[in-house]
């Protein structure tokens, strides 16, 4: 069985299996022990008989330390194995780890708040995240993650990604040029969604004198008091001069950081694989939680 205690003084394979060095997994740890008492009591307050034993009463629990339940809920992120894998790997069947995966999944979402490593949502906190990254410099991209089927043919339509030929699901995400982090993430969508309309539903307001880098996706996303940095088109029937094309390149190479950052989330496989959790918003919780830890990966990239 998969356990803190064995994994704690081989900083390789634990940071392979979780996708955090050990530094990185013990600053969260921290707060995830907060978060998981603050969790605990919301659960008391909901009660609607009282306990006949205390908390801790009964047999003792599978996963009974707190770094084993942050190593849990990271290594299902880290693999998105299936929950009877699961299971087998920590010492238990699939329904406790069902239950263990969603409760936990929101302790890690709100500890990563703690740490105050979350991506902004909402268009005011996105300003003010935005307006505090020196340089002012920023980088904006669709993202799509590939789901199951739908099994409703309306949402078939609406899910299928021309782009990607399947069915997907979309987050915009504006990343900080210089730091690598993802400071902002938009709402889960369809995957059908044009980038640009999704980014003018976010409503997002720049810090002004911004600049910003998009690509061809976000033709006509000019928002009010920043320069856009936008890839050349080829005219129909013509071709770029070789000035147009010099310019798309170092475009191209500024752009790349959001690359390197999408890829950074996507180091967490239950982003980058098919998605087959089927409980409202946990596709939109998951997304904002890796973005997390990605953050919080960058904080120690060269950490041993």
């Amino acid at each position: 069985m998969i356990r803190y205690s064995k994994l704690e003084n081989k900083p390789r394979i634990f940071k392979s299996l979780t996708g955090l060095t050990p530094p990185a997994f013990l600053e969260l740890l921290e707060k995830f022990i907060y978060a998981y008492e603050e969790s605990e009591r919301k659960r008391e307050e909901k009660r609607k008989t009282p306990r006949r034993r205390q908390r801790g009463g009964g047999r003792k629990a599978t996963i009974g330390t707190m770094a084993d339940k942050l190593l849990f809920i990271l290594f299902y992120f880290r693999f998105y194995p299936t929950q009877e894998a699961l299971g087998f790997f920590f010492g238990f069947g699939q329904p406790q780890a069902n239950e263990w995966v969603h409760r936990l999944t929101q302790v890690l979402n709100t500890a990563l708040g703690y740490d105050q490593q979350l991506p902004a949502r909402h268009p005011a906190d996105v300003e003010q995240i935005l307006a505090e990254c020196p340089g002012l410099e920023f980088i904006i991209d669709g993202t799509e993650r590939p789901i199951q089927r739908p099994k409703n043919q309306k949402r078939q339509k609406e899910y299928y990604s021309g782009k990607k030929k399947r069915h997907t699901v979309k987050n915009i995400v504006i990343s900080e040029k210089s730091s690598g982090k993802v400071k902002a993430l938009g709402s889960t969508c369809e995957g059908k969604k044009h980038d640009k309309l999704a980014a003018d539903e976010e409503q997002y307001r720049f810090p002004e004198g911004s600049n910003i880098w998009k690509d061809t996706g976000f033709q006509g996303y000019e928002p009010p008091n920043t320069t856009t940095h936008q890839p050349r088109k080829k005219p129909k029937g013509g071709e770029l001069t070789q000035e147009e094309k010099d310019q798309n390149r170092k475009i191209s190479q500024e752009r790349i950081y959001v690359e390197h950052s999408i890829g950074g989330v996507k180091v967490f496989r239950i982003i980058r694989d098919i998605f087959r959790n089927h409980k409202p918003h946990y596709d939109d919780l998951v997304m904002e939680t890796a973005c997390g830890l990605h953050n919080l990966r960058v904080d120690y990239r060269y950490a041993a």
